[in-house]
């Protein structure tokens, strides 16, 4: 019976612990449609599109708006629902919508050491005195003698280095457009291999000018970057330290 208790108490930390290892995402902002969502609207307003074109039953007269393109095939997006065409500019991504090429290339290095060494040494010697021209003793050992010697020291070193590199290509979505020449965009991709997935998320503001002719942009010129790499599943897991082990070594324990 005690051992069952014991199993059903550290079930918890137990699944707790499945998964230690497994890659954070970021938080997605409510207030910022995902790319799921955008995807979903613009799937919707091509229904509704597709559904109004069908040929009706009765001819209705037909109210042309100002600066609809009357029917044109140079319409605006207002009248006939769908993207301007543009005649003068490229297919780079500026709409919300639209599909852009990250191209990672992050590289980090990072370099640190100290070192600290403290040291106090401290003596004192005060002869025995003599009284009458005869030293105080007891058995034969002066009693008035005094010695003091005492000494404290502290060494401390620290030394760490870390090194990161991501290269690659994810291709995110216009999620919103700022009106000031800037786009936010979101995406991520997710591929499952063997034993887990990989997850590579990245969201943040691009210049529409930074864009290249080919749709792409480099990592290092995206604003307010988020870029999350990792694993999740058995392989992930298993690089990760236990949850015993993360107590070990946590703030918690005294020594």
């Amino acid at each position: 019976m005690k051992t069952l208790a014991l199993a059903l108490a550290l079930l918890p930390i137990a699944g707790c612990a499945t998964a230690m290892g497994d890659v954070r995402t970021f938080k997605q902002d409510p207030t910022v449609p995902t790319p799921q969502q955008v995807h979903a609207q613009m799937a919707a307003q091509a229904a509704l599109r597709a559904q109004a074109s069908q040929p009706m039953a009765q001819p209705v007269a037909m109210n042309v708006a100002y600066n609809d393109g009357g029917g044109s095939i140079y319409g605006g997006a207002t009248a006939t629902g769908t993207k301007p065409m543009r005649l003068f500019q490229d297919n780079k991504a500026r709409e919300v919508g639209d599909i852009l090429t990250i191209i990672l290339v992050e590289t980090t290095s990072a370099s640190t050491k100290a070192t600290t060494a403290v040291n106090k040494q401290t003596s004192i010697d005060l002869a025995a005195p003599t009284i009458a021209g005869q030293s105080v003793t007891y058995k034969g050992k002066n009693i008035l003698q005094v010695g003091v010697d005492g000494s404290r020291g502290f060494t401390g070193n620290g030394d760490t280095k870390q090194s990161n590199s991501l290269d690659g290509t994810v291709s995110v979505t216009v999620v919103q457009d700022l009106g000031n020449g800037n786009l936010l965009v979101s995406g991520e991709k997710k591929l499952r291999l063997n034993q887990g997935d990989e997850v590579v998320q990245l969201q943040g503001i691009v210049r529409t000018s930074d864009i290249a002719a080919d749709n792409t942009i480099s990592s290092e010129r995206v604003a307010d970057a988020k870029i999350v790499y990792g694993g999740r599943g058995t392989i992930a897991r298993s690089n990760a330290m236990g949850w015993l082990g993360r107590f070990f070594n946590s703030a918690l324990m005294p020594y």
